[in-house]
């Protein structure tokens, strides 16, 4: 009886509440156009703000992907790209691209980027850094262009230019010794592509391609691959060699004699070497 008056509630304050909900179960559907990504960029109209992402997926000292999307599209021109674990990003993705068309139907208009950067950080707040999730949000609203990174404890950061991952670093040094304010469209292209190309030469966990997102106001256009940093070498030849071929020059057969055991209980301390 409690969940029936629960529900009219519900349908009373959201008269069409169902048809909503099942229109951002569909939104699922429209962010697969995605399939072959191995490092994202995001960079407004004027190139003013880029947004370099490597993305290998693995776990730990395993690659298990080589070509794993970490590309989201969440509405408009807002896409997200995302590094950690694959399982948190993959499901706080999701859950983030259905609450914003939920917001977007309820309020008849595109989501602001400040507004999807605030409900993705109070998410991940709440769950104290144990969602494995660090995101840069980018796109172009009524405001212009922006780009947030969002790290898995909830703090953000409004920036130029900004990079995530195991790569960061390195990614980030070029940018910060050659980025500069209303930069040409192929000089900025070139600048990312370096940026990423540092983050796959001095981290073992990056790698693969360099693809590239350009977002302006009018949409998005996918480069992929823009580049491949680090192709990976063909064998020239089989070198399979026939039983017999290294021939054996001599052989010495030696019999280990045993004179005594002995037998130690070493007890509790496993360290113990004497």
């Amino acid at each position: 009886m409690k969940d029936e008056e629960e529900e009219n509630q519900r349908k009373c304050a959201f008269p069409n509440f169902s048809s909503i909900e099942m229109r951002a179960k569909n939104i699922m559907t429209r962010t697969s156009r995605e399939t072959f990504l191995a490092t994202e960029i995001v960079i407004n109209k004027k190139i003013n703000h880029q947004n370099p992402m490597k993305t290998h997926g693995g776990d730990r000292k395993i690659m298990t992907s080589f070509g794993k999307s970490k590309l989201r599209y969440f509405q408009g021109t807002l896409h997200c790209v995302c590094a950690g674990t694959a399982a948190d990003l993959e499901m706080t993705t999701q859950l983030m691209a259905s609450q914003l068309e939920l917001h977007r139907l309820n309020t008849g208009r595109e989501v602001p980027l400040v507004a999807a950067n605030r409900m993705l950080k109070q998410m991940l707040f709440r769950y104290q850094g144990h969602i494995g999730a660090a995101l840069v949000l980018g796109g172009v609203d009524k405001n212009g262009p922006h780009i947030y990174s969002i790290h898995p404890h909830g703090s953000t950061d409004r920036l130029p230019y900004t990079t995530m991952g195991s790569g960061s670093l390195a990614a980030m040094s070029v940018f910060e010794a050659r980025w500069k304010k209303d930069m040409e469209l192929e000089e900025a292209k070139q600048l990312v592509r370096d940026a990423i190309a540092g983050g796959i030469f001095n981290d073992l966990g990056s790698g693969s391609n360099v693809d590239i997102c350009i977002i302006t106001k009018d949409g998005a256009t996918y480069l992929r691959p823009y580049d491949v940093a680090n192709v990976k070498g063909q064998r020239r030849g089989k070198y399979e060699y026939k039983r017999g071929t290294t021939e054996v020059l001599s052989t010495s057969i030696r019999k280990i004699e045993v004179f005594s055991e002995t037998v130690r209980n070493l007890g509790d301390d496993a360290m113990d070497t004497a």
